[in-house]
């Protein structure tokens, strides 16, 4: 059950219940948000459903009935056909509304939906998010973002609710490059700590230990001890997989070359995991690519 809607809260229209979206809006339902929901999986809406949510046909009729409309989504691809289709947002929403994409995609990309948003008085920010499946359950993730102020400010209180920290960023792309950035280093630390730790193991240290020193040490971010237990356990469920980080280090390397910027270890980040991702790693959490640098080092487990 639902609290009560508050007059001050928009009404919002949400494009995507993935791992990360079916939690999003779960805790914008609890707090009495009204939300209507789309995604292809019509089981994930029945799901939404039936904690309140209001299901949608399709993107075009989500679009037309909301004050704010979001998606969370896989990939360019995907944002051009939601965004930019003849049945897709920015065809459908009225003048005035805004629409904020959480997804992780290129510059590029966002750069045309805001064009087209623009174009059609419909304010467009680029928002994504930064933290776990099970922070986006508990509220704590962490937005970026960007676009008109106004706006940003008109959405504010839908952030403050599906997140712990809030950066408004600039009035263009930042947000976009700022979480590139970030997956940049988080995909690097996966690839270096595997190769630390596999010349470790190759020195004869125990697995366990070194990873206890490693989380005493002064590398240790809270990125590498939030992973230390599952590494111990060598528990490669995916948080996120080897896949999305090879989508995403592709962003960071294309949009490094698009920028002008050299990104000779971004590239070489990259191309680790494709190598890994063809194969039966690909739906494996990333930090599994310590499998592969093992096996490149004739240390077998």
């Amino acid at each position: 059950m639902t609290e009560q809607r508050k007059h001050d809260q928009p009404t919002i229209g949400w494009i995507g219940l993935g791992k990360m979206g079916a939690p999003i809006v779960a805790n914008l339902l609890k707090a009495g948000f009204d939300v209507t929901v789309y995604d292809v999986d019509s089981a994930r809406v029945s799901e939404l459903a039936t904690l309140g949510a209001k299901p949608s046909a399709s993107v075009a009729s989500l679009a037309s009935g909301v004050e704010i409309v979001f998606s969370i989504i896989p990939d360019d691809a995907v944002l051009r056909q939601i965004a930019l289709g003849p049945d897709g947002i920015v065809a459908h929403a009225a003048p005035g509304a805004i629409y904020v994409d959480m997804s992780t995609v290129s510059p590029v990309a966002s750069v045309e939906v805001r064009d087209a948003a623009q174009a059609r008085n419909i304010a467009f920010i680029a928002a994504p998010v930064s933290g776990s499946t099970v922070l986006a359950e508990k509220a704590q993730l962490t937005v970026f973002a960007s676009g008109p102020k106004d706006a940003f400010e008109r959405t504010r209180v839908v952030f403050e609710t599906l997140s712990s920290r809030q950066y408004y960023v600039g009035e263009d792309q930042q947000a976009r490059y700022l979480k590139l950035a970030i997956n940049h280093l988080v995909g690097s630390t996966a690839v270096l700590l595997a190769e630390a730790l596999t010349l470790g193991t190759k020195g004869g240290l125990d697995w366990a230990q070194m990873l206890a020193v490693i989380g005493d040490s002064v590398v240790a971010s809270p990125l590498v001890k939030y992973k230390l237990e599952p590494l111990t356990q060598r528990d490669f469920s995916a948080a996120f997989s080897s896949a999305q980080m090879l989508k995403d280090m592709t962003l960071v390397v294309d949009a490094g070359a698009a920028a002008g910027v050299p990104m000779a270890a971004a590239t070489l980040v990259r191309d680790q995991f494709a190598g890994y991702a063809d194969g039966d790693g690909a739906q494996l959490d990333f930090f599994s690519i310590v499998r592969a640098i093992e096996a490149a080092a004739n240390v077998h487990r």
